[in-house]
Order: structure tokens, then C-alpha cells, then sequence
């Protein structure tokens, strides 16, 4: 059964799906599409938190609909994905927040290569399986949104943070093929940074230890929101960043700035000049 339509959204009536949905961004973002409107389904590893955010969504006359769930796990991606189309309808934007950030700051050498594999595995491959089971159907019905959080680490060098500066370049490069891929299919697909938010998981990396200055988390949801809705179709593939880019600002005159630029706001290959022999041939 599909969501009731609401008034006043563009958001109205839309499914979503977060992954990542339990806590930090990822209940921010729960409350903030149900608040505009949407349906939306959750997934996270813990089943108190779920719970509990189905509760608090609830509570504000929203819906919300949890199952818990690792993506990194196949068989568990398939039962979200389809007891949230049961509960709810067919996903029309898919969120990808779930994530993981290196235990430790040490150089790339020092890791524990196995607990550096699973950041990998649950920034990259989670997001990955969670595509991969919804986007076929979005096609076949000819529209869908896909945002996927990143963070600045993956479009600079961070050393002590290799695994999580590592997936986060590569869901870049991930949420390109899709771009390309589906933009006859009507797929459109987003990278969202949002910023510094206060959470857990900011909270618990030294890096961050006397930082004073957050990201409002109302911020990220509305950076969001605005792809989500249909407004920033013209900048599919491109990276945004909360608290610095104004949906207003990408709906005018800076987002047909972005547009008109094959190269910007993606990730690529910067030649040194006009007389670089890779400037027209980077692979």
C-alpha cells in the first residue's frame, strides 16, 4: 500500500528508504522526510533503535517503518527492501547512510587490515547491495532517486582515516556509474555530504576532539529533501555538501553553474594544462 499524499511537500506521498536510519544522521533524516510528508522505511543493526525511532516518527503524526538489518548482508538487504515495500510501496528514493569510520587514527600501514575491510565493506559494498535490490525496479517503472552520504575525506588525502577516506572516494565513483548508467532510465543520483554533524560517531574520533562548530542536522535534511523532491535533477552525479550549499542557490544560478561544467563537482583526473597529453584522454 502506497503513502497517503500530504499537502504542501513535493516530498508528499513519496516512499524512502534510509539505511543507517537508527541513530545520528540517519534518524535525523528518518524524522525530517516523514515531518515533509514521506513514508519512509528504516533499517539498522540495533532493534532498540529502530524501534524506537518508529516511536518518536509516530508520535509526530508521521510513518515510519523499521526492520533491522545489516547491508552488508544480501539476504538481509533483500527482506528490508521487501518488507518496506510491503508496508509501505515501492521505494521511490533510497537514502544510503549506513556507515562505519576507522577504529583508530594511525597510518595506513599500522592498520588492522581486517577491521579497515569491514569499514570498506559497510560504506561501499552495503551501499552496493542496497542498490542493486532496489534500483532494477525503480527502471522498470522509469524514475528514482538514489542519495548517497559521503564526507569531504573523499575527495582529499586523510591517512589516518584510509578505510573510511578509501569508501567514501569510491562511493563517489560508485554513484557515477549509476548516474550514467540510469540517466535515460530516469535514475537520478546524488552525493551528499553533510558537513560535521554531532554525532556517536563524529564524537568518538580524536580528530574531532576540540571541534566546536557542528552542522545543524535540519541542514542535511534539507539538502536531501531538495534532490529527493525533483529540484536538483540537472546536477545527478554531482557532490553537494550541506551548510555550504544552499538548495535555493543549486535550484538557480549556482546549480546551472555546476550543470553547465561536464567536470564539476565529480571526480576525475585534473590535467596540469591545455598541453597535458591525458586533458582529453584521462583513462
Amino acid at each position: 500500500m502506497s503513502a497517503p499524499a500530504a499537502t504542501g511537500d513535493p516530498l508528499a506521498g513519496t516512499v524512502a528508504l534510509v539505511t543507517g536510519g537508527g541513530r545520528g544522521i540517519g534518524r535525523a533524516l528518518v524524522e525530517g522526510l516523514a515531518a515533509r510528508g514521506a513514508a519512509v522505511g528504516l533499517c539498522a543493526r540495533d532493534a532498540d533503535q529502530v524501534a524506537e525511532v518508529e516511536r518518536a516518527v509516530g508520535r509526530g503524526e508521521g510513518r515510519a517503518f523499521g526492520v533491522v538489518g545489516d547491508v552488508t548482508d544480501a539476504a538481509d538487504v533483500r527482506r528490508v527492501v521487501a518488507q518496506v515495500g510491503e508496508s509501505l510501496g515501492p521505494v521511490d528514493l533510497v537514502v544510503c547512510n549506513a556507515g562505519a569510520v576507522d577504529g583508530s587514527e594511525c597510518p595506513p600501514w599500522d592498520v588492522d587490515t581486517d577491521a579497515w575491510w569491514r569499514v570498506v565493506e559497510v560504506n561501499l559494498l552495503g551501499t552496493q547491495r542496497v542498490l542493486r535490490e532496489v534500483v532494477p525496479t525503480r527502471l522498470r517503472r522509469g524514475r528514482g532517486r538514489v542519495v548517497s552520504l559521503t564526507f569531504g575525506m573523499a575527495v582529499r588525502d586523510v591517512p589516518d582515516y584510509s578505510a573510511y577516506s578509501v569508501s567514501k572516494t569510491a562511493l563517489l565513483r560508485l554513484s557515477g556509474t549509476y548516474a550514467t548508467a540510469g540517466a535515460d532510465h530516469g535514475l537520478r543520483v546524488f552525493d551528499v555530504a553533510p558537513g560535521v554533524v554531532r554525532t556517536q560517531m563524529t564524537q568518538g574520533m580524536p580528530v574531532m576532539a576540540d571541534r566546536t562548530r557542528w552542522t545543524d542536522p535540519a541542514l542535511v535534511v534539507e539538502l536531501v529533501a531538495a534532490p529527493a523532491s525533483g529540484d536538483l535533477d540537472h546536477l545527478s552525479g554531482r557532490f553537494l555538501r550541506a551548510g555550504v550549499d544552499d538548495p535555493d542557490a543549486l535550484r538557480g544560478a549556482a546549480g546551472r553553474a555546476i550543470a553547465a561544467d561536464p567536470a564539476a563537482r565529480r571526480l576525475g583526473l585534473r590535467p596540469y594544462g591545455e598541453d597535458d597529453p591525458l586533458a582529453d584522454r584521462p583513462g
